[in-house]
């Protein structure tokens, strides 16, 4: 595991700080430099170029993800505008104690996390909430809004963190310490050219040299390959770098071993094209059940991503085939109008373009009116698809949640249920929607996927999956330059009708012989199946939900009556609630906390406030 922790405080040291940077070495064994000075302490765990710690005339600064001495520079010349100068991925801590200064900052994405909290006078941080609680004035007293949230998102969303009091900075943002006070503030966010026009064809050329550039800064001077997930995001990476490699590319892909899995098939052709060393894995409910509490032990916070399993299996082999660092195609479709969610959404904004008259006067009184029979089940469908489109996002994203299907009293302890606000997620929703630059809504979904899609879920879990193979994970679609291309790109060029990323395709589907493989939806983990139909996984998972009946979070009415009748009714949509519960509780053993009773009170000094 690699990652940064430290303080800044003129208070005597409360513990030593190579204490507090141990749990950043627990996996991957990385070596731990560390340094202190009167105003705080550092200690950052990478290897020698994934990360570097300088310490000189009272600047001590530690970097993970980029180089001290071009960051020591921008901040003597910039002060806390050093981060709006400084690209690429990264998160760092600077305490300058001739200034009596303190920034911390994440990279515009937020590839790499940072925790934070303010105890009294000092200032307490870290790239990992383990290396965060190790600090005695940090707790590790469980908030319940965080695990509300957890259930709402399946992991922790926004700027919320597992243990009470602790916070999460948000892509490109920072908090600078000066003259004792705190302010969080935000140095970007993604702003979009709409409007802009240049000829189809040069920009095809345009992205095709920005994306070879990535990939060239990604693989770096290390051995790499390649995850193929089976679409032509992955597999423009692997093009490129078979085309630059210095030695043999490898690459990677998993499936699973129930009903018709494309992902197999479309990576090996990927890998025919490009002549790479192919190493694949089909996933059987076995595998599951081992992953399962390795996965929740590395975890630092609770993640119910069924996707981890397939990442972390992903992953894996890397190592073993030398490969140091491995691409990955996190970004692609989320920049570029390739989320099955975005086309899902269009569908509906379809309806919103009909006239309003002839909605109001003759489609809905026609369909709503119409008595049962025939006619009203035969027109059923349509009924729902125009509820949904007469929701605006994104409460109509709300509606569609997991938690839509249970009533709140029914799920929850009674006391759980006093403690949390069961209408925060949608109004961090509605905060990030309407923040968004983008005047089209395929725009204003990119930024909601920057956020809860890429920053809250894809990116962590690819990272902890190559933190758990001990290898490095890079984003080349996330490279500031191929960032900066898609935000001028037009919204039909991403979004074309229900026709996802159609530029995106034409631009890269040069590289491939022959007709281009259509989109088509990622395979998910078939645990609904396997908790049916595999012994050992479903006494996991009940044991499991047992075990969570005695927390006094969830009502043991409702686990019950979600194992023996609601699986039997629709088991792959309440399978995944079972999953949530099952890696919540896993979680849970692993690690120590107790659940306050109480809700989160805001820090006195928390600052909101973005310049």
């Amino acid at each position: 595991m690699s990652g940064l922790c430290g303080w800044f405080s003129h208070e005597p040291a409360a513990l030593p700080i190579a204490q507090m940077g141990a749990p950043l070495c627990r996996l991957d064994r990385v070596p731990l430099r560390c340094g202190e000075h009167a105003a705080g302490a550092l200690a950052l765990a990478a290897q020698p170029d994934s990360g570097s710690l300088l310490h000189e005339d009272g600047l001590l600064l530690a970097i993970w993800g980029g180089r001290a001495a071009s960051l020591a520079r921008l901040w003597r010349s910039h002060g806390a505008n050093a981060c709006v100068a400084f690209g690429g991925h990264f998160a760092f801590a600077i305490l300058d104690q001739q200034r009596d200064e303190m920034l911390i900052a994440v990279d515009r994405y937020a590839t790499r996390p940072m925790f934070y909290q303010q105890i009294g006078r000092s200032i307490v941080f870290a790239s990992s909430a383990e290396a965060l609680v190790e600090h005695p004035g940090v707790g590790r007293e469980i908030d319940p809004q965080a695990l509300y949230q957890y259930l709402y998102f399946q992991n922790l969303g926004g700027s919320a963190a597992i243990y009470r009091g602790v916070r999460r900075l948000l892509p490109g943002e920072f908090v600078h310490l000066q003259s004792g006070r705190p302010l969080r503030g935000r140095y970007w966010k993604m702003q979009f050219h709409e409007a802009q026009a240049l000829p189809r064809a040069e920009l095809e050329n345009e992205l095709c040299d920005t994306l070879r550039t990535a990939v060239h800064d990604a693989v770096g001077q290390r051995p790499a390959g390649v995850l193929l997930g089976g679409g032509i995001g992955s597999a423009a990476l692997a093009s490129l770098m078979a085309a630059t490699a210095e030695s043999p590319l490898h690459s990677f892909t998993v499936g699973y071993d129930v009903g018709a899995d494309h992902t197999l098939a479309d990576a090996r052709r990927v890998a025919r094209h490009c002549r790479s060393t192919h190493h694949e894995r089909c996933l059987t409910a076995s595998d599951v059940a081992d992953a399962i509490p390795a996965i929740a032990a590395a975890c630092d916070q609770p993640f119910g991503d069924m996707g981890m399993v397939a990442a972390y299996h992903l992953a894996s082999p890397a190592r073993a085939a030398d490969a140091q660092r491995v691409l990955a195609g996190q970004g692609g479709a989320e920049l570029f109008g390739g989320s099955p969610h975005y086309a899902q959404q269009a569908r509906f904004s379809r309806y919103e373009s009909i006239s309003s008259a002839l909605r109001q006067t003759v489609i809905e009184p026609l369909l709503f009116h119409l008595a049962g029979g025939i006619g009203g089940a035969m027109l059923g469908g349509a009924r729902g698809y125009i509820r949904q489109a007469l929701v605006p996002p994104p409460q109509r994203f709300d509606a569609a949640n997991l938690l839509s299907c249970y009533d709140a009293a029914t799920m929850f302890d009674a006391d759980f249920l006093g403690a949390i606000n069961l209408g925060a997620p949608l109004a961090a929703l509605n905060q990030h929607w309407w923040q968004a630059d983008g005047r089209s809504e395929i725009n204003q979904m990119v930024t909601l996927g920057l956020q809860y899609g890429l920053a809250d879920r894809e990116l962590p879990k690819m990272m902890k999956a190559a933190e758990l193979a001990g290898v490095e994970v890079e984003f080349p679609y996330l490279n500031d330059a191929v960032v900066a291309f898609s935000a001028r790109l037009g919204a039909r060029q991403k979004l074309d009708g229900a026709r996802p990323r159609p530029f995106f395709r034409k631009a890269l589907g040069a590289a491939w012989p022959g007709k281009l493989a259509p989109e088509r939806p990622a395979v998910t983990l078939p645990f609904a199946h396997w908790l049916q139909t595999d012994v050992r996984l479903k006494s996991l998972a009940f044991d499991s939900l047992s075990t969570l009946k005695g927390r006094r979070l969830v009502k043991p009415a409702f686990i019950d009556s979600l194992l023996q009748d609601r699986m039997a009714e629709h088991p792959a949509r309440h399978g995944q609630m079972v999953w949530l519960l099952l890696m919540l509780e896993q979680w849970l053993a692993h690690h120590r906390g107790t659940i306050a009773a109480a809700p989160l009170v805001r820090m006195r000094h928390e600052p909101e406030t973005c310049r």
